[in-house]
Parts: C-alpha cells; structure tokens; sequence
C-alpha cells in the first residue's frame, strides 16, 4: 500500500514515499548489505562540529540484539513491532573527550531520518518510536552515562494492513496521511504570515 505525500510540488522520491506503517512481514528478512546500508546512511549524517552524536544498537529478527530490544519496547508496541524484520535503538552519545556534546539529540534526528529514508531507497518500511524503557536498553546492552537511549526503530516489508488483527489497528494503518497546510508551517516577515516562494 502506498501513502505518497500529496505536495505542492514534486520532491524526491524517498521523502514522498516515506511513512510509518505497523504492518510488516513477518517472514522477509533484512539482508546483511541492506542493514549495512541503512546504518552508513545514518552514519554520514550531519552533526554539529562533526561530533557524531549517533550511534545505534541494532539486531535483525531471530538474533540475542532483536529479542532484547523487542522486550524494552512498551507492550502496544512489541504488539506489532515482533514482525519487523530489524530492530535498532537509536543512541545519543552526550559527551566525548572534548566535553559535552551540543546539539546531540539534533544530531541523532538528522542521523535516524536519514537511515529511514535508505530504508525507503531500499524499498523497506521503517517506523521510529519513543515506547519503549531506555533503562531495559540500558541494562541490557550495558551502556555507559554518556549513552542515552532515545528512539527505538522498526524496519522490515511492508505487509498488508490485516495482519494487524485489530479494528483501529487496521482503520489507522489504511488512513490518509495528513501535515499542516504549507502555509501554516513555514512563515516570511511575521509569525503566521506565510512566507512567500
């Protein structure tokens, strides 16, 4: 099922494509190169000062990393989450030798929307998500202060929305995509007056 964004104008593919669905299929598997992929997209995203605030922790269906991550995302979300095919938890690194990191979570949004929009360009589906217990990821994986679970991801193929099993699940899977106006999100000379192109 495809949501494209409807735009005003055209733009790239993989960020007209890109959305976040919950039905995945519970029998395709991420490829090797395909999370290697995804993770070099993330990891030549910008950062403030090249800090590199991003890392992620990252397992694929079947491995010790995917039932970890599966078992610190909240119950709503493990509900469906069990048929991606990758789980990862995106990772603020907050300070480095040079001291505190700024703009660290800015960082890890820039490095996370780019490791989706691969996930797009590959013809995957990814969904991000802040459910899930950031000190079970903590204990689980042992990381350090300085490591902050933020989001966790989900990553697979796409499957047919009935796999959801529930009503609401099924109805808000199948729903049109909805943003703000244009002019409602981006202003000119005065807060509220839309910018002009």
């Amino acid at each position: 099922m495809r949501k494209s964004a409807e735009t005003s104008v055209p733009l790239l593919p993989a960020v007209a494509e890109r959305w976040s669905p919950r039905a995945f299929d519970a029998a395709a598997e991420l490829t090797g190169p395909q999370l290697t992929a995804l993770l070099e997209a993330a990891r030549w995203a910008p950062s403030f000062g090249n800090t590199q605030p991003a890392r992620y922790l990252a397992g694929r269906r079947g491995d010790r990393a995917f039932t970890l991550i599966l078992e610190a995302l909240n119950p709503g979300n493990q509900a469906w989450a069990f048929r991606a095919s990758a789980l990862l938890i995106g990772v603020t690194v907050t300070s480095n030798e040079k001291g505190e990191v700024p703009y660290a979570d800015y960082g890890l949004g820039l490095a996370s929307e780019n490791l989706v929009l691969q996930a797009v360009e590959l013809g995957l589906v990814a969904h991000q998500m802040a459910g899930f217990s950031a000190d079970a990821v903590r204990s689980s994986f042992g990381l350090p202060d300085e490591a902050v679970p933020r989001i966790a991801i989900a990553v697979g193929t796409l499957a047919d929305a009935s796999v959801l099993e529930d009503e609401r699940g099924v109805e808000r899977e199948r729903a049109a995509r909805h943003r703000l106006p244009l002019e409602e999100f981006a202003f000119g000379d005065r807060w509220g007056e839309p910018v002009t192109p």
